[in-house]
């Protein structure tokens, strides 16, 4: 990846240390983590809101800031578009006024093309003469957009730009938000602390916490392969757990479990081949253990291993999906709680097993389900 932006920052904000440096391309790339972890001040850091401490932000190869040789542009002169939390139209001015708010110095003529292509591209034609309050949500946000695209930013910031809707609202103009990103082709850093949200708009996604950065990567990397038990945990992966390394060969880690031994396929990028009696953690997505049949077809141990036996405890209704929560079959005390493992299982399945009147059940746990964390 050829870096358009380079980010290196040093800050403080009363007692909170700020301390990141990552790199973007093209695309969008999504500050995550949770509230309070320095994703909003970095945004402001780069949009020229905030100067650092200290550190070094390049865009397109023009430093914006460099603490060292005393360079710090200011906001109006880094071409950077920002979209703020809750949109943060100007009540006062209409649709039209609104989006060419940021090209007022600009001639006239310059000023009322650029903003007629902007309402154009955006479905906004009719709204131009609108107050901002008798908009929806979904128009407000394309105002917003709208207002930061036209001063042809070389970088658009955006801080939760879906917070302020209703969950419904939310989900609706995900998908809306990425189209309008992807056919402007405006490099994008888009700050949330919801990871669907995260995965369904970024390219590249950026953990913080505690005002550092935990892992950078693909979405595709962070869903898979998180750097870190901590790093799954903001990510808000459950069933995460620990044993201990019985044996390990090629391709594969035999792992001591609640009195269970766990056949691991070994991911082939595992850095490090952890040794016999070696203390490891390891998460299951809940969507992948699956209830085994009690009419059969029974499956192989060749190609299912790890088959456990356990109690059904609690059973949680999310309307197209049921969530239980399984005590295994093991001594001593369970994973978490009064439970070890949650599984997931869509509505239809829990009516065709019959789960309502049968509590005890045989669990199938794929090899390739266990995910082991790097220590």
């Amino acid at each position: 990846m050829t870096p358009r932006l380079e980010v290196d920052l040093r800050t403080r904000a009363g007692s909170f240390s700020l301390d990141v440096t990552w790199t973007a391309g093209d695309g969008v790339s999504v500050l995550f983590g949770p509230s309070g972890s320095g994703k909003t001040l970095t945004l402001q850091c780069l949009a020229g809101l905030v100067r650092p401490a200290g550190g070094r932000v390049v865009l397109d190869g023009r430093v914006l800031f460099d603490g060292a040789a005393g360079i710090d542009l200011p906001s109006r002169g880094r071409r950077v578009g920002y979209v703020f939390q809750g949109c943060a139209l100007f009540p006062h001015l209409d649709v039209e006024a609104n989006i060419g708010f940021g090209l007022r110095n600009r001639p006239a003529a310059e000023r009322t093309r650029r903003t007629g292509e902007v309402i154009e591209r955006l479905g906004l034609r009719g709204l131009e003469a609108r107050d901002p309050r008798r908009l929806s949500g979904g128009e407000r946000q394309r105002v917003a957009l709208g207002r930061a695209l036209a001063i042809e930013p070389a970088l658009l910031l955006l801080d939760e730009p879906l917070s302020a809707l209703d969950l419904p609202a939310r989900r609706a103009l995900r998908d809306e938000l990425r189209s309008v990103l992807s056919s402007w082709g405006v490099p994008a850093v888009l700050v949330t602390h919801e990871f669907s949200e995260a995965y369904q708009l970024g390219d590249r996604l950026i953990v913080y916490d505690g005002g550092r950065v935990q892992q950078s990567g693909s979405r595709g990397e962070l869903l898979w392969r998180p750097a870190s038990e901590s790093v799954a945990r903001i990510l808000g992966l459950r069933n995460i757990l620990r044993g201990e390394v019985i044996e390990a060969g090629a391709g594969h880690v035999l792992v001591a479990w609640r009195g269970q031994r766990l056949q691991v396929r070994q991911p082939a990028d595992l850095a490090v081949v952890p040794a016999p009696g070696t203390s490891v953690t390891f998460f299951i997505r809940p969507e992948d253990p699956r209830l085994l049949r009690k009419d059969g077809p029974f499956p192989s141990p060749e190609h299912h291993p790890n088959i456990l036996s356990g109690t059904i405890v609690r059973d949680d209704d999310f309307g197209t999906t049921r969530t239980l929560l399984v005590r295994v079959d093991a001594p001593g005390p369970p994973a978490q709680g009064d439970y070890d493992l949650e599984i997931e299982v869509p509505r239809f399945v829990h009516q065709l097993l019959g789960i309502d009147h049968d509590r005890r059940w045989e669990i199938s746990v794929h090899a390739s389900s266990i995910n082991l964390l790097p220590a």
